[in-house]
């Protein structure tokens, strides 16, 4: 049952009951407020306090950090996969896809950068992975670059509400190409 549930911030409770998530990482802004979900178990639910910036030496906001990133690494391969992660942040739109990316290569190493940032792509038409934390995220999982290359050669996404949600698969351990999608519990591409 291993995916990944990306959403904003507005949807988590509808996506974490929908989804049958038990763990959530949330990259908001510190002083952001908001009530976990009551089936987010609270010590599976991983807080970044950032902003969604690409670039440090922003006066009060705060860019994400080596810290975060190896933050995110270790919860999510604390993850027993037995259910879907949500990862959210404000919109749904930058922070969270770059984060859903980061968990996924550092659950599957031998992923392929460039065929993971086109799924991405046409699972969400509108992200545009945080530039910062994919940057961090190529470094500290020793991508070489690739990451980066591969998110950038998707581009900018489309516009968007800020209301969209996607699924994004991961690919079962040793099957080349193939997606871990748990069909049993009704998911789609789309959230």
């Amino acid at each position: 049952m291993t995916a990944i549930v990306v959403c904003p911030l507005a949807n988590i409770a509808e996506m974490a009951v929908r989804h049958r998530a038990r763990e959530m990482v949330s990259l908001i802004a510190e002083k952001q407020d908001f009530h976990r979900p009551g089936v987010i178990s609270a010590d599976r639910h991983l807080k970044l306090a950032m902003n969604d910036i690409g670039f440090a030496g922003t006066g009060d906001l705060v860019a994400p950090s080596e810290a975060h990133v190896e933050s995110l690494i270790a919860f999510m391969r604390g993850w027993d996969q037995s259910a879907p992660i949500l990862i959210h942040c404000w919109m749904g739109v930058s922070r969270s896809p770059a984060a859903a990316v980061i968990a996924a290569l550092s659950l599957h190493p031998d992923e392929d950068d460039f065929a993971l940032a086109a799924r991405l792509r046409a699972v969400a038409p509108h992200a545009t992975p945080n530039a910062r934390l994919i940057e961090i995220g190529d470094r500290m999982l020793g991508r070489g670059g690739r990451l980066v290359a591969a998110v950038k050669g998707i581009g900018r996404g489309a516009e968007t509400d800020g209301r969209a949600s996607f699924i994004l698969p991961l690919k079962i351990p040793g099957q080349a190409g193939k997606l871990n999608f748990p069909n049993n519990l009704g998911l789609s591409l789309k959230a």
